[in-house]
């Protein structure tokens, strides 16, 4: 009986270890934000410095766990996942795949998007579909090229 439940203790453990490294891809998937970790959300509880008025392009370091749905949610960068799309777009020439992105790599934020890029950005994470690593997406590259031309 010691074994069955050490066993069932075991197999409750690697579940959570699951869950927990599922992270922000099945939040993606789900079309949620993933809760943020206690650290993260005291971080996010902080107060920032005031931003200047007309903000320039900055840069966002990618972290180990990090997905552009993930960052595109942080209050500092958009504040909104659905955003995703435009750091994806200023960052074309870097990322390959939407999908998967490298810890230490720069990604540009772009700060001064029009009004009609970032509709064009939510509507595009809303009807993009399920992600997959491998190939660019269709949807992606048409949405790039779209981009690019109302530029």
């Amino acid at each position: 009986m010691t074994s069955f439940k050490q066993g069932i203790k075991i197999l409750g453990i690697g579940l959570a270890v699951a869950v927990v490294a599922s992270g922000c891809a099945s939040a993606k998937r789900a079309g949620q934000a993933a809760a943020p970790a206690p650290a993260a959300a005291a971080e996010a509880k902080r107060p920032s410095p005031a931003a200047p008025a007309a903000m320039a392009d900055d840069l966002y370091t990618v972290v180990p766990g990090d997905c552009l749905w993930c960052i595109s949610e942080k209050p500092q960068i958009y504040g909104n996942p659905f955003k995703w799309p435009l750091i994806f777009k200023a960052n074309k020439d870097q990322i390959q795949d939407a999908d998967l992105i490298y810890p230490g790599q720069k990604l540009t934020i772009d700060r001064d998007a029009s009004a009609a890029a970032i509709e064009a950005a939510i509507q595009h994470a809303k009807t993009r579909g399920a992600w997959s690593l491998g190939p660019i997406e269709d949807t992606d590259t048409a949405y790039l090229s779209a981009a690019m031309a109302r530029r």
